[in-house]
């Protein structure tokens, strides 16, 4: 079958490189390259599930193989939409979405109802785009006194009233994305600002699919070190380079095609309730090719440092960027525990079978 994304053996464009600025900054920093895109419709891709999930995981991952920050940004803002319209919303026109769910180290921001106003207080981590969005799709804690699993889901103006936290992110890898601590303000929100019923963010069909085009750009990162591993190589290079881009080449062509066979899936049964009808839950699916991707992510960051050596790695900006981007971003995978999980979900469908 044909790749459903990018080609990896291509020729690296050297006019795709980052710009390896600060997100704010400059005419070509990531901020600038992200509005540009949006304001060229370039960030406008067909839902998933919708018959062409194929063409949108492949322009996921095109992203990340030209840069892993500007591509959690995009994928951030199309997700965002994505949910909008499962939710028969329509987004802000020309804003920047992005979505803030993360509940790490319990940090959480609440809702609090103030008379017939609501407010949102509390610190949330890990949210992309910090200083970047116009808007976000954030996860809160329902008032006191309500289910503690109805948690809900707003659609937030963050360019008031949320204070992002310098210093939060204190690595160089994806500093791009501008992922930061956030601390909400006694935020304003209303009831028309609320996205679905409580608990509908991680009960809907979508929630599993959006997994999925994360995979997708987790592809194209570690493609896109490939392709820059690539124009390193002497014009004959020796057996050991050769293997290892052999192994590479043949196991991210495994992951993509397995990413080509699950949006085949995907588009012929779309519209999964698992609740309604488990045989066309792609909970199992997605789990799987989440793991494919990480797998090969994991041997192009082992193997590509071994494959040039240290001059390309000390000497190349872009390459060792992309590679220190890809070891960190693939990190959403919770590695063992999302491989206990995936197990134990094919061992449940082996014993129903």
């Amino acid at each position: 079958m044909a790749s459903t994304l990018p080609d990896v053996t291509r020729p690296h464009d050297p006019s795709a490189d980052r710009p390896r600025r600060s997100a704010a900054g400059g005419p070509g920093g990531v901020a600038a390259q992200l509005r540009r895109m949006l304001e060229a419709g370039e960030l406008d891709l067909p839902r998933p599930g919708g018959g062409h999930t194929a063409r949108r995981w492949a322009v996921l991952a095109d992203w990340g193989g030209r840069d892993l920050s500007l591509a959690r940004l995009a994928e951030g803002h199309v997700d965002a939409l994505a949910i909008l319209a499962e939710a028969g919303r329509t987004p802000v026109q020309q804003a920047l979405y992005g979505v803030w769910a993360s509940r790490s180290g319990g940090a959480a921001v609440r809702l609090e109802r103030r008379g017939s106003c609501g407010v949102l207080t509390g610190t949330m981590r890990f949210c992309s785009g910090a200083r970047v969005l116009d808007r976000a799709l954030v996860v809160v804690d329902p008032p006191d006194g309500a289910p503690a699993d109805g948690r809900l889901l707003l659609d937030v103006d963050v360019t008031g009233g949320v204070e992002p936290v310098p210093g939060s992110w204190c690595t160089s890898a994806m500093a791009d994305a501008d992922t930061l601590d956030v601390v909400f303000h006694d935020v304003a929100v209303t009831d028309g600002d609320l996205v679905g019923e409580p608990g509908w963010y991680v009960g809907r069909p979508g929630f599993v699919l959006g997994g999925a085009g994360v995979a997708a750009v987790w592809w194209g990162g570690a493609a896109g070190v490939l392709d820059r591993v690539l124009r390193h190589l002497r014009p004959e290079p020796d057996a050991h380079q050769l293997a290892h881009v052999g192994e590479l080449h043949a196991t991210l062509a495994a992951a993509d095609a397995l990413l080509g066979q699950t949006a085949a899936a995907v588009d012929a049964d779309p519209g999964s309730d698992p609740a309604a009808d488990p045989g066309i839950d792609h909970g199992l699916a997605v789990a799987t090719v989440r793991a494919a991707v990480e797998r090969a992510a994991r041997e192009v960051v082992d193997r590509a440092p071994r494959i040039v050596g240290p001059a390309p790695l000390s000497r190349d900006a872009d390459l060792a960027g992309a590679l220190a981007d890809v070891a960190l971003y693939v990190r959403q995978h919770h590695a063992e525990r999302d491989h206990a999980a995936l197990g134990s979900q094919v061992l449940d469908r082996w014993r129903s079978a």
